[in-house]
């Protein structure tokens, strides 16, 4: 049988897919997994397509200290339940940087130059890369396609990409690249079946989650994008600020004395929702808490939210339709609602039913702005490019 591995790597799980292709080319989901707490509690759950578990074991954290042991064990497994190794593996990589607008097959070449990147995206790129790297030691032979999230936003124009600063930097990559990518694509390519003819139109995207972020959509083309150079910008997140004056950094190396390093751990694991309210990064704790400091947060949370959605209208020239997704836009009513109920100067009026209930579509009859919920699967996304570039025959 002929299959596809989707692998996303985390810093202390390691999540995969694994789907079947057909004679007509069609791809089903088979199985869904993830190793998680490697190095601490490694624990392997893996379910079938119908949700029912198909594998469940914990592991000692001697063996599983990295994702590269987290990658051979589910390696290990995944061929003695299938019996065959996958015919590809697709990976979600976080930053292709200027070179890098499409997915791509990864050689010893492409290897290095994504490494070079891993600065602009240390706290995800190491962690795409090594699962590549060990299947490129236990299985050179095998087709491994990396899947950019920063590739469908590299048809901006220029003065979107900018930033105001010295041409040279720009040669050099400085430059806004956008993440997300993934989602933002498989969103666009739904929108086309379920909504043809706003799919056509000036669409806001927000992909909200542990990460999250904005995008402008017109006629399924990224137009702009909240986040820029690195995946720290725009958005407040779970533990990074979104946006951020750059003198508060040089406030940080100058006055208080921090290393690049000490500011790099702040910025990436202590800010956004767990910093502002002292108590998780975990959206459904915040909501769920009576802290003064968890609504504080969560106003914060959709103030710059609906911010961000007047700025992408603008940059559109007006707004036909808001889609929410990923886990906080597909799963929060009362986030929805709040964000919803800032943008009501765009003509968007919510259905309180109907967003209570999840959709999919949440706003009013009355709304001039459709109002939807949309299941993100940037895993699928993965596993159709990596198809196509089997069949064109580029690896």
């Amino acid at each position: 049988m002929d299959s596809i591995l989707v692998v996303n790597a985390g810093s202390s799980s390691l999540k995969f897919q694994l789907f079947s292709i057909d004679e007509r080319d069609t791809i089903e989901r088979l199985l869904k997994g993830q190793l998680d707490g490697i190095g601490t509690r490694p624990r392997l759950m893996v379910r079938d397509a119908r949700g029912q578990v198909v594998a469940e074991k914990a592991f000692s954290a001697d063996e599983v200290e990295d994702l590269a042991a987290a990658q051979d064990i589910v390696g290990t497994w995944l061929v003695g339940h299938i019996g065959t190794p996958p015919t590809a593996v697709g990976h979600r990589v976080v930053h292709g940087g200027p070179l890098y607008s499409e997915p791509t097959v990864v050689d010893d070449q492409v290897l290095v130059t994504l490494e070079k990147l891993i600065p602009l995206a240390p706290l995800h790129q190491p962690n795409n890369l090594a699962p590549i790297r060990s299947i490129r030691r236990q299985r050179p032979d095998l087709t491994q396609v990396a899947c950019f999230d920063t590739a469908f936003h590299r048809g901006h124009p220029e003065v979107a990409d900018r930033f105001a600063i010295p041409e040279a930097f720009y040669r050099e990559g400085v430059r806004r690249y956008g993440f997300h990518g993934l989602s933002y694509e498989y969103i666009a390519g739904r929108l086309r079946e379920v909504a043809p003819d706003l799919a056509k139109g000036r669409v806001i995207v927000a992909h909200l989650g542990s990460g999250c972020s904005m995008c402008a959509l017109v006629g399924g083309r990224s137009v702009e994008s909240t986040m820029g150079f690195t995946a720290l910008d725009g958005l407040p997140m779970g533990t990074r600020p979104g946006q951020l004056d750059a003198g508060v950094v040089l406030y940080l190396l100058a006055e208080k004395q921090m290393d690049v390093k000490a500011v790099e751990h702040l910025l990436y694991h202590d800010c956004g929702m767990k910093g502002l309210s002292g108590i998780s990064s975990d959206m459904r704790e915040l909501i769920a808490s009576s802290d003064e400091r968890a609504r504080l947060a969560l106003e914060y949370f959709v103030y710059r939210v609906s911010m961000a959605a007047g700025a992408l209208a603008a940059a559109m020239g007006g707004v036909d339709g808001l889609v929410f997704t990923a886990g906080v836009g597909e799963n929060a009513p009362s986030i929805r609602q709040a964000v919803v109920e800032r943008l009501t100067w765009l003509g968007i009026e919510l259905d309180p039913i109907a967003n209570a209930g999840g959709g999919p579509r949440i706003s009013s009859a009355r709304s001039r702005v459709t109002v939807l919920t949309v299941p993100t699967d940037e895993e699928r996304m993965i596993a159709n490019h990596t198809l196509a570039i089997l069949r064109r025959g580029a690896c």
